[in-house]
């Protein structure tokens, strides 16, 4: 058993039975649930708009060479500059590099998944540059030091009384303050890093490849200042977020928020084209964008896979999950949580050490139903549990129950063999640990439903 394996059956395990931890998830989820229901209405036709998402994204993933290299024309004929990263590590180098040139002390950082994905926060505190999360639910992560929980809402396991003891903790306010209370002393706190930042790091939500730009929406407006005070602005971004050109806005910026957070639009919709021109009074000195493959490239050589590179981030399949609304997204033990993330770690981060993660499904379909980009994510799962397989990375034991399953099957004499006695104790054998202490193993009755079917009709 590999340590991640041991590690998400350990932390699925606590979360299983914390009630608590239940409870806040699913009132949040209630939430979110009315909010996308009241933003679907915005939509004629919904379905077509779906159509239309998961058409374009198909169209640019399987001319991803293509559009990234007219991104990057476009982009560097505005003064902008393109690095291609081709795994974390790199990533991580190229930055700290750009920050060390400048002498950068401290840094600002807009939520960004993919600078999670490369753990950028830890790599500026080894090299002593300090690295402040200026979206909210990052900012009280950061202090508590915790992972995302989730895509669109990190903060979501944390009630009102969580949030205010950690900043009563951590920074001394009352413990009675609320919501409006705790904001209102972040604004104040962030207001002089922005001033101070060296450097503004973001993500983006869409590359635009007719114009060579990235778009970032957001709710708080922390990305806008991230990017406007610092002399210079690192946007680092995954490959797979390319689209094609500034019109597809018009679709894709309402259908992320819709199923992001169930609004009509986002607050703060930006597109950034590059370096402050000559003509503009703000924005940053230099703009870079850093490409990050980090496995997606193997991802997309993956004709049946690849589809899971159309992600447009609205985290609406890890909402819907059945086994995401019971463990939570820290249990999972990666940057990407939830189904999509279950079916794109084990390409991005190796098959041997999270397959596991493809079969933390019930394979209900939900995810699919619910995915804007009408990725069938649940049929990905599956196929990643063939290459795993195939692969031979599959338990022995694993292989010898499943020789024999598929030999009783196939043969209603072999199936019926050996009566209810024999059968319950090779169920008590070979599932009793992996069916889990706190469920009772199913019990086979002692005649079948064919030999009852037999003695009804009196078939000998």
């Amino acid at each position: 058993m590999s340590k991640t394996l041991e590690a998400f059956l350990a932390a699925s395990e606590i979360k299983i039975v914390d009630v608590s931890h239940r409870k806040k998830i699913m009132h949040n989820i209630e939430q979110y649930d009315r909010s996308v229901a009241e933003g679907k209405n915005q939509f004629s036709n919904l379905e077509l708009a779906k159509k239309r998402i998961a058409g374009v994204k198909h169209k640019s993933i399987e001319n991803l060479e293509k559009y990234l290299v007219e991104f990057e024309a476009n982009f560097i004929k505005r003064g902008g500059k393109v690095i291609w990263a081709q795994d974390a590590e790199e990533a991580i180098k190229e930055s700290l590099q750009i920050m060390q040139k400048l002498k950068a002390k401290t840094v600002v950082k807009t939520k960004s998944m993919v600078s999670e994905e490369i753990h950028l926060k830890e790599a500026l505190e080894k090299n002593g540059i300090e690295g402040i999360e200026t979206d909210l639910g990052e900012y009280i992560l950061q202090l508590r030091k915790e992972t995302p929980f989730h895509t669109v809402t990190p903060a979501m396991h944390l009630s009102k009384e969580d949030v205010a003891k950690t900043f009563n903790e951590k920074k001394g306010t009352p413990l009675d303050w609320n919501p409006e209370q705790i904001t209102d002393f972040v604004r104040r706190e962030l207001r002089e890093k922005y001033s101070k930042a060296d450097v503004g790091v973001s993500g983006a939500n869409f590359l635009i490849a007719d114009i060579g730009a990235i778009a970032v929406t957001e709710n708080e407006g922390n990305g806008v200042m991230s990017m406007a005070f610092p002399k210079v602005h690192i946007a680092i971004v995954g490959i797979e977020k390319i689209i094609p050109s500034m019109a597809d806005l018009d679709l894709f910026w309402p259908v992320l928020s819709t199923y992001g957070t169930g609004q009509n639009l986002t607050v703060y919709n930006t597109i950034y084209t590059g370096p402050k021109q000559s003509d503009e009074v703000d924005g940053p000195g230099e703009m870079y964008v850093i490409l990050l493959d980090n496995g997606r490239s193997l991802l997309l050589d993956k004709p049946e896979q690849r589809e899971a590179l159309s992600c447009i981030g609205c985290g609406a399949c890890s909402t819907v999950c059945p086994v995401y609304q019971t463990i939570g997204g820290q249990a999972y033990g990666t940057t990407y949580s939830g189904p999509i993330g279950s079916v794109i770690t084990p390409h991005i981060q190796g098959m041997e050490e999270f397959k596991h993660l493809s079969y933390a499904s019930t394979l209900c379909g939900k995810c699919t139903e619910v995915c804007p980009a009408k990725i069938d994510i649940h049929k990905l799962l599956l196929l990643n549990r063939r290459d795993s397989v195939e692969k031979g990375l599959s338990a022995k034991t694993d292989n010898w129950i499943w020789h024999f399953w598929k030999k009783a099957m196939l043969k209603r004499s072999k199936m019926d063999k050996g009566g209810a006695k024999l059968k319950n104790f090779m169920l008590k054998q070979f599932f009793k640990k992996s069916w889990g202490e706190r469920r009772e193993l199913p019990q086979v009755v002692p005649k079948s439903f064919n030999q009852l079917w037999r003695e009804r009709k009196g078939i000998k």
